[in-house]
């Protein structure tokens, strides 16, 4: 039996090879809420992918989650489609938090095209972002979004209603938002990661 030699000194005489977890890379592309960006594992959206944002209400501020993102994007000439929103985007407003709206383009769709219209957009490889709120779509529905964004290297952002979430998705990322009675974020599900136990606060009032 060979003798026992302490852990501490193979190390100190370098015989024993000490692994090196490999540094996460920066986000691609980042959400613009550090708490955020810190928990996922892509470091922020996960890039060309659909993100699928559950929500109470329309209108609870979701557009205020993404707005870094837009006005990062948009900034850099890049264009961003917003798909039927139930609110149009208040412009100064937007303005203020840094969005180039020359750069912004809003499509009117009924509610049997809003996912269609997504899909073109997303597909066509001209937008760095499309955002829509589609009423009526299947896991089908979801997963030609999906695959539409990896085609067009896109964002993708579905805001849909919380009900759906007991639904298994196709999506890369599951949100779920909640407004009140503070702000803050679930991640419901994120490709390559585990799923933090605890919701991620958000820094300042979505509103």
């Amino acid at each position: 039996m060979g003798a026992v030699v302490a852990l501490s000194t193979l190390l100190d005489a370098q015989q024993v090879w000490r692994g090196r977890a490999a540094p996460l890379p920066a986000g691609e592309q980042p959400t613009g809420w550090a708490a955020l960006d810190d928990v996922l594992p892509a470091g922020g959206w996960p890039p060309a992918a659909l993100s699928e944002i559950l929500l109470p209400a329309d209108g609870v501020g979701e557009l205020r989650l993404v707005l870094p993102s837009l006005a990062r994007l948009t900034q850099g000439g890049r264009t961003v489609v917003i798909v039927a929103p139930p609110y149009l985007p208040c412009v100064a407003g937007w303005q203020q938090q840094g969005v180039d709206m020359r750069r912004v383009d809003i499509v009117a769709a009924g509610d049997n095209d809003v996912a269609w219209a997504m899909e073109q957009c997303l597909r066509s490889g001209s937008c760095a972002a499309v955002l829509a709120w589609p009423r009526q779509a299947d896991d089908r529905t979801l997963r030609r979004l999906q695959v539409a964004a990896d085609h067009g290297q896109a964002l993708a952002f579905a805001f849909r209603d919380r009900k759906h979430l007991p639904h298994a998705s196709p999506a890369a990322l599951r949100l779920e938002l909640e407004a009140a009675p503070r702000a803050q974020v679930w991640v419901r599900k994120c490709r390559g990661g585990s799923v933090p136990a605890q919701p991620v606060p958000l820094g300042r009032a979505l509103h």
